[in-house]
């Protein structure tokens, strides 16, 4: 059965810097198999670009939303073109 590969740009409010929200992300998205970076912005939230399944995607925020010190209040995603990449980065 073939799966949608989609590409998400999304936002992160709440505590998710200086908590190892970045890193954590990029360990349970290489796990998941999804492509994409994460980076802090100077407003505190966090910015980035998943692609992968959507069900992969979503599984990702339910990992993260139970994570210890990580408190994501809010997030807002936009579907965007699929990119030819491999790996996730940390900027």
């Amino acid at each position: 059965m073939h799966r949608e590969i989609i590409r998400e740009h999304i936002y992160v409010d709440g505590r998710v810097q200086g908590v190892g929200f970045r890193f954590r992300t990029m360990q349970f998205a290489i796990q998941l198999k999804l492509t994409g970076w994460a980076r802090n912005l100077d407003d505190g939230r966090v910015e980035m670009e998943l692609q992968g399944e959507r069900e992969k995607i979503n599984h990702l925020f339910e990992i993260l939303k139970r994570e210890r010190f990580i408190e994501i209040d809010d997030y807002e995603a936009d579907l965007m073109p699929v990119k030819h990449e491999s790996g996730f980065q940390i900027r």
